[in-house]
């Protein structure tokens, strides 16, 4: 395949896949702009931090994958992709090591005013008297929202620190990820209100979603402690940045930022923003994930998508539906010979149903088969006796698919 880097990557990622045949291209300097002009006659896209928008999934004639190399995708037009049958994949978990001592100076720069102490030094003013007073990290309370793979390296931090760990109890949650957190001692909250009550701390690690955005608002912050720390190594759009910027100027909260929901969209681009100046904020450049370990770690993780993208699978596809959409689910069992998926899919086209999933997998000994098929509509008798009467079925059956049953391929 044709791959093109829209940003940096280790060299060895490119030697491995060229090793695997495929033919890549590295243009770490494009913008989201630039990708509308370059993207055609490439299967495969590679991005960080450059925007994938609408007009590039227009301008594809190739596309079939893009790779997110990193763990967020709300850089690049999810939606748009998944109309136009193009996986988007990312690489989750990678560079959560790197994000979580990232979050961690920058609680230490806030509590000790570390930054402001370096530029006062620099310009040659010696000021012992203003920076020896800091409260201590050792018995707070750090409320930590997303207990994701980032999350609890946090909290694993943090309790190195003598910090008491919190999060919000949540439905759902799996076993190993209930376990992991009664094995670093993490309390529950009863809701989100309780947890913002009592943090003096608050660490976000939420992924950008409608059910995200602006979390942390108005009513959010008028709602922590007095001089409590915000840090947030997320998404930009989590924090309402003007309700934060109020609450800075009241002197009621300091804040450790790495990300922005107005930064650039480049690696290098001018920019004034009266929230990342404040001097209540120890600001960062969206560098989270940016340590050699991590990238290292990320690119590997590019390279083993695609090695499966060539194999038949789509791992960490992000914009497949994640819930069976048909109302029926067929499974046919066959002798593996040619053409036998066709007659089947033929009878169901002429009956106007819709395949909206479909799996194919063959026994040991490769004799027979068996197809998964999950259509949409009603299947009548005399459809199931057509099916039957196929030669080289050996067997159909029917279930009736609850709504929003989960799809297994």
């Amino acid at each position: 395949m044709r791959i093109l880097f829209a940003d940096k990557v280790p060299e060895q990622t490119l030697h491995d896949l060229e090793a695997h045949g495929h033919e890549c291209a590295l243009e770490p300097d494009l913008s989201a702009e630039d990708l509308v002009e370059r993207i055609a006659g490439y299967d495969v896209l590679v991005v960080r931090s450059t925007k994938v928008r609408r007009a590039v999934f227009e301008a594809a004639d190739r596309l079939v994958l893009v790779i997110r190399a990193g763990a967020g995708t709300n850089t690049i037009d999810t939606d748009a992709a998944a109309e136009r049958g193009v996986f988007v994949s990312n690489v989750p978990g990678r560079n959560a090591a790197a994000v979580a001592e990232l979050t961690m100076g920058l609680l230490l720069a806030v509590d000790r005013r570390i930054a402001d102490n370096v530029a006062d030094v620099r310009r040659g003013r010696w000021d012992k008297k203003t920076y020896g007073k800091a409260e201590g990290l050792l018995g707070s309370t750090m409320g930590i929202l997303g207990l994701g793979s980032i999350g609890f390296l946090v909290a694993e931090r943090a309790a190195a620190f003598g910090i008491r760990v919190q999060s919000v109890a949540k439905e759902g949650r799996s076993a190993a990820t209930v376990a992991r957190a009664e094995e670093l001692g993490i309390t529950m909250c009863g809701s989100l209100e309780e947890l913002v009550d009592t943090s003096d701390i608050i660490s976000l690690h939420v992924p950008a979603s409608p059910d995200t955005k602006h979390l942390v608002d108005k009513t959010f912050l008028s709602r922590m402690k007095d001089g409590a720390i915000l840090l947030n190594t997320s998404r930009g759009d989590v924090v309402d940045e003007a309700a934060l910027l109020s609450a800075l100027d009241e002197g009621r909260v300091r804040a450790g930022l790495d990300v922005f929901d107005s930064e650039p969209g480049s690696g290098q681009a001018e920019w004034d923003s009266p929230l990342a100046k404040h001097p209540a904020v120890v600001a960062t450049h969206h560098i989270g994930a940016s340590t050699a370990q991590a990238q290292r770690a990320i690119a590997e993780g590019v390279t083993e998508i695609v090695d499966a993208f060539m194999t038949g699978e789509a791992r960490n596809c992000v914009n497949l539906d994640p819930h069976r959409l048909g109302s029926i689910a067929l499974t046919v069992r066959h002798l593996d010979r040619v053409g036998m998926l066709a007659e089947v899919l033929d009878l169901l086209s002429a009956a106007h149903l819709n395949v909206q999933h479909m799996v194919n997998r063959v026994f040991r000994g490769g004799k027979a088969a068996v197809a998964f098929i999950d259509v949409e509509g009603d299947v009548s008798d005399e459809l199931l006796d057509a099916l039957r009467a196929i030669r080289g079925v050996l067997g159909i059956s029917v279930v009736a698919l609850d709504e929003g049953a989960t799809s297994t391929p």
